[in-house]
């Protein structure tokens, strides 16, 4: 059993940045990572994904350039750093765990936290 739980959401400008920490109980290290989101009227979409050891990377096209995720596996968190926001980036977002390799596929992964608002205003 893994519990996760995102925080770091909030209301920013069109422009800014902002860092979100998703923190985990259990054998965090057992799993890879990814952040997902879902924006008013849409259905969930992938945005960053990272393997266990926190060396391979990957991120959906909305999110390349601009988002980094990280892992810090000494406390058992992950990170998603989101530069240039812009207002299509509203949305809550939700990190996830899944086991032993990275997806990018919602179905793949076996426990979600509970969701964290990102609000990007002009």
């Amino acid at each position: 059993q893994v519990q996760l739980v995102e925080s770091g959401g909030g209301l920013v400008q069109v422009g800014g940045s902002l860092r979100l920490s998703c923190t985990a109980s259990g054998a965090f290290n057992l799993y890879a990572m990814g952040w997902f989101r879902r924006a008013p009227g849409k259905e969930r979409e992938f945005v960053a994904s990272v393997d266990r050891g926190g060396w391979a990377t990957d991120y959906s096209d909305r999110a390349k350039g601009r988002f980094t995720i990280s892992r810090d596996n000494a406390k058992n968190t992950v990170f998603l750093q989101m530069n240039s926001l812009n207002a299509d980036d509203t949305a809550v977002y939700y990190c996830a765990a899944k086991y032993w390799i990275t997806g990018t596929l919602e179905y793949e992964y076996d426990y979600w936290g509970q969701g964290t608002q990102v609000t990007v205003s002009s």
